[in-house]
């Protein structure tokens, strides 16, 4: 039979920071395999650097992501640490004015990932077939900076609330605070391939639902 695995989101997505083969999307598809007893094609569209906002208007416009959206059994979205990275630089840059800054990033980003989540269940809306959304939690990659703790704990938050029978969401904050030296590459942004088995892992551990 088979299932189609479509990976959208960020460089996360990609698995920038691990050898070929390392990331998430290719490790979660494997575990996937195994755990559904059957193929599992995927199809990743990823792109380094991507926002909520511009990930959106691809949703919007792009008729490859459209169509691999439609055509998949097992979705999953990784999105919103590009907006915390952008105005925490922007922030940084501006001395003072960081929380006015950080959370107008937070409402649009928020904004953005509600559009986001409506354009899935748009696409989707009709499926003859059951699919899943599974949505990958956002770790902070500044755990020296109090604001983006508490910026990620809110779009964690925020982003959880899209749990039901389709939609599951992977926290994987828990996973990576304290940890960050045995779970992020060189940049100390990205996961290494040990912290993107923790996230494919978190991933599989929520199961299958209609799939099964």
């Amino acid at each position: 039979m088979g299932y189609q695995y479509t990976a959208i989101g960020d460089s996360l997505t990609t698995g920038f920071g691990a050898l070929p083969g390392n990331g998430f999307v290719p490790v979660y598809r494997r575990m996937a395999e195994t755990s559904l007893g059957t193929t599992v094609s995927s199809t990743n569209l990823g792109v380094n650097g991507s926002t909520t906002a511009e990930l959106g208007q691809r949703l919007r416009n792009n008729t490859l992501y459209r169509m691999a959206l439609r055509q998949s059994d097992l979705i999953t979205l990784s999105i919103g640490g590009n907006d915390l990275i952008r105005a925490a630089k922007s922030a940084a840059a501006q001395q003072g004015d960081s929380s006015r800054i950080l959370s107008g990033a937070l409402q649009e980003c928020k904004r953005n990932f509600t559009g986001i989540m409506g354009t899935i269940a748009e696409l989707k809306s009709g499926a003859r077939e059951p699919y899943i959304i599974r949505i990958v939690g956002l770790y902070n990659p500044f755990p020296q900076f109090g604001e983006a703790t508490e910026w990620v704990l809110h779009f964690n938050r925020y982003a959880s609330q899209y749990t039901n029978g389709v939609c599951r969401f992977a926290a994987i904050y828990s996973h990576f605070a304290g940890n960050e030296k045995a779970l992020l590459s060189l940049d100390h942004l990205h996961p290494n391939g040990r912290g993107y088995r923790v996230i494919a892992g978190q991933l599989n551990a929520l199961g299958y639902g209609w799939l099964r």
